[in-house]
């Protein structure tokens, strides 16, 4: 015998459809964010190799053509942006307080966006891979709104690097 439908089995029906398409678009969500984070920062695992008796790290360019690795400031952790155009580091104002960054002298700063005015800062340490610093110049940019931290020439400077294709290699400098 067929028993009719009763408005709770329709409710219960409608209700198990509305949460299987919530969890098929959350997954895409997941799925898609990730891949983009891919894109985005093909270094989040950092590929170290061992040359010549010095240890190397290996970077990949991200589809925007720029060189993104994860790293710490003063044992918070950071995301990098390779700057061979900046002079020093450049660290988002907004995220000083967090890393430790202590705010000195007013700096007026020539960026891509203009000129700024800066506060000169030290890091006590910057970590990249297996690359330690101490006492790195930076500033702090009032001027930068996202978290990624330009990593400039006065940390780049202390190593030796070479571009190949899509790959950038850092080493030890050995001067």
């Amino acid at each position: 015998m067929n028993q009719p439908d009763s408005a709770p089995q329709r409710r219960l029906g409608r209700g198990m459809i509305v949460a299987a398409w919530l969890l098929a678009l959350g997954l895409l969500y997941v799925f898609f964010d990730d891949q983009l984070d891919r894109q985005n920062n093909p270094n989040r695992h950092l590929d170290l190799r061992a040359a010549q008796g010095a240890t190397e790290l290996v970077l990949r360019r991200n589809r925007m053509g720029h060189y993104v690795a994860p790293g710490a400031i003063n044992g918070q952790p950071v995301t990098f942006l390779l700057d061979t155009g900046a002079t020093v580091v450049s660290v988002p104002a907004h995220l000083g307080p967090a890393l430790g960054l202590v705010p000195g002298t007013h700096q007026r700063v020539m960026t891509a966006n203009g000129e700024v005015i800066a506060r000169a800062t030290r890091i006590k340490e910057l970590g990249l891979g297996p690359f330690r610093l101490r006492e790195v110049r930076a500033h702090l940019n009032p001027g930068m709104s996202g978290d990624q931290v330009l990593l400039g020439m006065s940390v780049l400077r202390q190593l030796e690097f070479t571009q190949r294709g899509d790959t950038l290699t850092l080493r030890p400098y050995r001067g």
